[in-house]
Parts: C-alpha cells; sequence; structure tokens
C-alpha cells in the first residue's frame, strides 16, 4: 500500500494530556483509514479486552530490558514504573510496506524520532489556554489525584519543547483542528 497523499510517511503528534490528541488521531484515521497507529511495546499488564498487537505489544520486563540493550527501540522511556517503548523493527516494516504511521507519542519520543527520521512531520497539539486543559482532565474523571498533579507538572516542559515540533495546532475547536491538520499533512 502507497500513500502519496501524505507529505510524509510519518506523522508524529505530542501534547499535553487532555489536549486532544487521541480524539484528533482517532477523527484523521476515521477519515483516512490507511493510516496506521504506531503501536508501542510495553511491560504493563495487558487489560481486558486488549489484545496483543493492537493496544500494545506486551513484553515481560526482561524481554523489555534485553530489547533496550540490543538498541531495538526508536525511543523508550519508563511511566509509572512500566515501560514503553517504539519498535525499530515495527517501523520500518510498516514503511517498507509504504505505510504512512501516525505516531501519538511525548515530546521526548518525537525527539527520537526526529533524530532517525528526519523526513516526520511533528505536529504539536495545545489546548485554547490552560483552564481548558484542566477542566478536560478533570472532566474524565479517570485521574486521581496524584496522576492529575503528575500531568500538571508535566505540562510547562511539555509546553517549553513544542520549538521542536514543525506545527502547533490549536485544539480549540476540534473540526478546526482537523482541517488544519488536514492542511499540514496532505500533498
Amino acid at each position: 500500500m502507497n500513500n502519496h497523499r501524505f507529505k510524509s510517511q510519518i506523522i508524529v503528534f505530542s501534547a499535553p494530556s487532555g489536549a486532544g490528541k487521541t480524539t484528533l488521531i482517532s477523527r484523521l484515521r476515521e477519515k483516512y483509514p490507511e493510516l496506521c497507529l504506531s503501536v508501542s511495546a510495553t511491560t504493563r499488564p495487558i487489560r481486558p479486552g486488549e489484545t496483543e498487537g493492537q493496544a500494545y505489544y506486551f513484553l515481560d520486563g526482561a524481554a523489555f530490558i534485553k530489547k533496550i540493550e540490543e538498541d531495538a527501540f526508536i525511543e523508550y522511556e519508563q511511566v509509572h514504573g512500566n515501560y514503553y517503548g517504539t519498535l525499530k523493527s515495527k517501523v520500518r516494516d510498516a514503511l517498507d510496506e509504504g505505510q504512512t504511521i501516525l505516531f501519538d507519542i511525548d515530546v521526548n519520543g518525537a525527539r527520537s524520532i526526529r533524530r532517525l527520521y528526519p523526513q516526520a512531520i511533528l505536529i504539536f497539539i495545545l489546548p485554547p489556554d490552560q483552564d481548558t486543559l484542566i477542566n478536560r482532565l478533570q472532566s474524565r474523571k479517570s485521574e486521581n489525584d496524584q496522576t492529575m498533579a503528575t500531568r500538571l507538572e508535566r505540562i510547562q516542559y511539555e509546553y517549553s519543547q513544542k520549538i521542536i515540533f514543525d506545527y502547533v495546532v490549536v485544539n480549540d475547536q476540534l473540526e478546526d483542528a482537523l482541517h488544519q491538520i488536514e492542511s499540514i499533512i496532505l500533498r
């Protein structure tokens, strides 16, 4: 499958939690089903309803560490006691098949992808303001106080990293942000 309609085969999205990145990616994939989403490896336990290779590639700690030692990851990070990383082999296979890959990744991962794939398009998603971001996080009702505090502490760091991105899109109105992203990624 060769997707000549996209400006790059690698499109990276980063954002602070609550900016709407996952929703935007989901809408893009509905409209352009040929886009594939990069699937990360993790050491976190599989959850009910998850399928190996769809949500994540599930590895135990020893296997993940071995892959780190083998330099098998484009990027990896330890978050809340679990490892998460993007396997080079999976990305290489998708690119060899001519697929266009979307990455939903943090700013450090975006930096690593840029080093290995300078042709990648990096897009940073911002909420209209911090109050909106906090309201979105609180309305999820999926964050305990500690997780919320951790996410809020990280916001300033993430904002400071937006300078490494090719584009910054403010997700105030979902449809407007989606149209802006389409104008960025389509030829």
